[in-house]
């Protein structure tokens, strides 16, 4: 999948990051659960100067136990979740991008438009406006996932997800610019609904004038199509070996996959993995 001189040459492009992100699903994590190569490599890395921040699309409300056990044992720095629009360390949040009443009521005309069960999250709970037998199940596992449609009028919301009925069922005929927002997909059934100016870009910048850190200093490892405004911003992306072909094309370099241990293949070059 890679090349080691390849590597090499493109390595020699920046110096050691200050702080590095990652994202979770598919870039970490593989069905949920860290691998456990990926969570020896984070261990190695919290013995350095290096920053680790977690940058994921993923509610804080369903951060998995795995991630969040590795924050309280100070292995990761910091946590930017819901696409940039919450960030938070141990000492509390770190900046938080609120949808306003407006946002909140346009997406939900759109979703119930399209006929689409779709979820607010909050910093505490992902509240759908719906469910089936399918919801049902999970939200019986699931402690802080609700039903109740009303939610995002009497709470604070950050962003919304919709999931398809199939994969050609995308509300492509939404003009979501018009309402100055935006869809991203993050699965061929599913995508976030967020204001137009929100990404995981947004939540890197404040996290680097938090740290006091260039932004040009840091890597990112990515795979989705959230990860693109993340890529441009940063000083040296990695795109996985499984990413997505437009993430492809926006990355300075493309290793391997979780399995053919991508992420140790680059950080091998500065001898911290």
């Amino acid at each position: 999948m890679f090349i080691k001189d390849k590597i090499a040459r493109e390595m020699n492009k920046i110096t050691t990051p200050k702080i590095i992100f990652f994202d979770i699903d598919d870039t970490l994590s593989r069905n949920g659960i860290i691998a456990e190569h990926n969570k020896a490599t984070l261990e190695q890395l919290a013995e350095t100067d290096i920053k680790l921040v977690i940058s994921t699309g993923r509610s804080k409300a369903i951060l998995p136990d795995d991630i969040l056990a590795l924050l309280d044992a100070d292995i990761l720095d910091a946590i930017i979740c819901m696409n940039g629009q919450y960030s938070f360390d141990h000492s509390g949040m770190i900046s938080h991008y609120p949808l306003n009443a407006e946002q909140t009521d346009k997406i939900s005309y759109l979703c119930q438009q399209s006929n689409l069960i779709h979820k607010f999250d909050s910093a505490t709970h992902i509240v759908w406006s719906d469910e089936n037998e399918r919801l049902r199940d999970y939200n019986a596992r699931t402690p802080n996932s609700i039903v109740d449609p009303e939610y995002y009028k009497s709470n604070t919301v950050y962003q919304c997800s919709v999931f398809f009925n199939d994969q050609e069922d995308k509300m492509q005929e939404v003009d979501f610019e018009k309402y100055d927002l935006k869809l991203v997909h993050w699965h061929h059934i599913g995508a976030d609904i967020l204001p137009i100016e929100a990404s995981k870009a947004r939540g890197i910048k404040d996290m680097c004038a938090y740290y006091g850190v260039d932004v040009r200093e840091c890597m990112a490892f990515g795979d989705g199509m959230n990860d693109l405004e993340m890529f441009d911003l940063v000083g040296f992306a990695v795109a996985m070996g499984d990413a997505k072909p437009a993430l492809i094309e926006r990355a300075d370099f493309v290793t391997g996959t979780i399995e053919e241990f991508g992420i140790q293949a680059v950080l091998g070059q500065f001898c911290i993995a």
